[in-house]
């Protein structure tokens, strides 16, 4: 435990040089707020001090105490319960850290107040404070398996999406019931990208009809996908765009399936083809007589050209905004809406895309908010782009407002990889 301290601390209390017990005490009654949070942070404080200093007024100096490793099971206990949603953080993230690193033979009574707060954490009304845990624990497999199902079937995919996606206590059945029953946007897609994924998990996930969450399994290449199943995939990828390149780069494809599969990828993705090994020979012509008669079918990006034109053209005009969003959505026109918000967002259009295609409401919600357009383009492009219904599609709140709160939509930014990016 001592070692884990120093280095979650980098021992910042030898470098501090050790403290006196009674200037410590005297320290504790400074009517300064650095103070105290300086003390806060030390691990040589005696454990009395840090649970003096868990009851402070001053909500920084609480949330220092909480990411304190020397803290005392008793404070930590109390923090637990701390009306501030920053302190509870720090908590979930220092408990969820000292889990992985008890070591075997730690006492029972350390490893129990442990659990005891992970429980605790995991009912916890912050969705941030959940959120945390989850991503601390997520590979563990010393947690309570009834932590493990409750953050698993949260309501909020921050929270569930790291357990679904990597935690080794669940099993197939389990995996199996939450595809069959879930409502969440992501939870699918999650579960797909688990590592060895089983093949009778992969035929749910591929049943579920989940766009995002097959093109997520067919770029897992440690999941096992049986050939009736890919055989399934194939038959239905030919107008699904997003399937394209991960079942073009799948290792274990049938030679019949790569037949397939030439029929409709683009030029490069036939390149990829043509270059497998272990092609016969009739197989190699046919996938370089196909090369050839999409090289004489000239560019393929023209509409993706025509819609770039157009948006660049509202831009200069000044018309870029969320009636000429609405029109370009409500006509079908996706790639102008694609172009548009990724200007409008500053974010890289692949990844407007990405979120386009995630049959997420919440996403796009989160996407539209960041690009300052109004909810009611978000519940537009939902419709007509998205073609989501409910209760996949988010309504706006008393008829125009944004649902969730800005730190809810930054958090969703965050997991999606985009809260700090930009083009």
């Amino acid at each position: 435990m001592l070692k884990l301290i120093k280095r979650l601390t980098g021992d910042r209390a030898a470098a501090r040089g050790t403290l006196a017990y009674e200037e410590a005490r005297a320290l504790l009654e400074t009517e300064k707020p650095a103070t105290r949070r300086d003390l806060a942070q030390r691990t040589d404080l005696k454990p009395e001090m840090l649970y003096y200093l868990a009851e402070d007024s001053d909500e920084r100096t609480r949330a220092l105490v909480a990411a304190n490793p020397s803290t005392p099971h008793q404070a930590n206990a109390l923090l637990a319960e701390d009306e501030a949603a920053s302190v509870r953080q720090e908590l979930a993230a220092k408990i969820g850290r000292l889990l992985p690193d008890l070591e075997p033979d730690a006492a029972v009574r350390l490893r129990d107040q442990t659990l005891e707060l992970i429980e605790k954490l995991a009912r916890d009304q912050e969705p941030r404070v959940r959120a945390i845990l989850s991503e601390e624990i997520k590979s563990s497999p010393l947690v309570p398996r009834d932590v493990v199902q409750r953050l698993a079937r949260d309501v909020e995919i921050s929270v569930c999406g790291p357990i679904l996606r990597y935690s080794p206590l669940l099993s197939d059945a389990d995996l199996i019931e939450l595809i069959a029953t879930t409502q969440i946007a992501g939870v699918i897609e999650a579960i797909a990208g688990r590592e060895a994924l089983s093949a009778d998990v992969s035929d749910e996930v591929v049943a579920s009809l989940d766009i995002p969450a097959v093109a997520t399994l067919l770029a897992n290449s440690s999941a096992e996908i049986r050939n009736s199943t890919m055989d399934k995939i194939v038959k239905n990828a030919a107008e699904v765009a997003q399937w394209h390149e991960p079942i073009s780069l799948r290792p274990d494809l049938s030679i019949r399936a790569v037949r397939r599969i030439a029929q409709f990828v683009g030029r490069d993705l036939l390149h990829g083809l043509a270059d497998r090994l272990g092609m016969d020979e009739e197989t190699r012509r046919l996938l370089s007589g196909r090369l050839h008669e999409r090289l004489d079918e000239g560019p393929e990006s023209e509409t993706e050209v025509a819609a770039a034109t157009i948006v660049q053209r509202a831009r200069e005009q000044g018309r870029l905004d969320a009636a000429f969003i609405t029109d370009a959505a409500e006509e079908g026109h996706g790639d102008q809406v694609a172009y548009a918000m990724s200007l409008l967002s500053g974010l890289p259009l692949d990844d407007v895309r990405r979120v386009l295609g995630a049959s997420n409401g919440k996403a796009i919600t989160s996407l539209v908010w960041r690009a300052r357009l109004p909810m009611r383009v978000s519940v537009v492009i939902q419709t007509h782009v998205m073609h989501l219904k409910p209760p996949a599609l988010l309504p706006a709140r008393n008829g125009s407002e944004f649902p969730m709160s800005e730190d809810e939509m930054t958090r969703l930014l965050d997991y999606f990889g985009l809260a700090a990016k930009s083009a």
